[in-house]
């Protein structure tokens, strides 16, 4: 089960397992997670688990929150990512007490330069029997710019598109097929035409994709 440890100046104060789809941070005593310290908002940071994962947002906190040096608002978490609130930090560790860790694979694929960069990730399976790599033939292909042309199969259980802090959106397969999420960034997925905003979008052979001012088509014959 994925955990936050949650610490200050180096020491761990306390470890919390992320059993509900949103745990609040903040100062106040009705957070999930009370951190009672100068910088901290009453309402600093939600943790959201997600069907791609977790994510951490800051809920525009007077101090703001940082990953590595960075200030960060919006962010999938990966596997031990520290994210600084003020003068205390969290570790999000997504493997805890798990037989498999997450793995983030280069694609080695170069994109347009407004869409950023590609990767897939192998999610720790839980309970779930369903294989993480896997044979398919599902591919996204990209139409525009100067990568037109570019396939990258979607073998793995998630595949990540864009470029952190600015866009990211997720491809999530599982045994009932493949889905489209927006993570992070102001411009959300388009889908057909359609903005699909914060929800998640099961995705059928042949669907247009618009993100970051580049088209993708999905393609899956199986």
């Amino acid at each position: 089960m994925p955990t936050i440890i949650l610490a200050k100046d180096g020491i761990t104060l306390q470890e919390f397992s992320l059993l509900k789809e949103r745990t609040s941070i903040g100062r106040r005593a009705f957070n999930d997670i009370v951190i009672d310290a100068a910088g901290i908002s009453a309402e600093h940071a939600v943790i959201i688990a997600h069907p791609v994962g977790c994510y951490f947002e800051d809920l525009g906190s007077t101090n703001g929150s940082q990953l590595n040096g960075q200030p960060v608002s919006k962010h999938l978490l990966q596997d031990s990512d520290v994210i600084a609130l003020a003068t205390h930090t969290i570790r999000y560790c997504a493997t805890v007490d798990m037989p498999d860790s997450v793995a983030v694979v280069s694609v080695n694929e170069s994109l347009p330069e407004d869409l950023g960069n590609i990767q897939q990730i192998t999610e720790p399976r839980y309970q779930d029997p369903f294989e993480t790599t896997m044979t398919t033939n599902a591919v996204i292909k990209i139409l525009n710019g100067a990568g037109a042309g570019k396939e990258v199969t979607l073998n793995k259980a998630l595949t990540t598109i864009g470029r952190p802090g600015r866009h990211v959106a997720v491809f999530a397969s599982s045994p009932q097929g493949y889905s489209l999420t927006h993570v992070e960034g102001d411009d959300y997925p388009v889908v057909n035409g359609a903005s699909i905003g914060t929800l998640t979008r099961p995705l059928n052979n042949g669907d247009q994709i618009h993100l970051a001012g580049t088209d993708i088509v999905f393609l899956n014959d199986a």
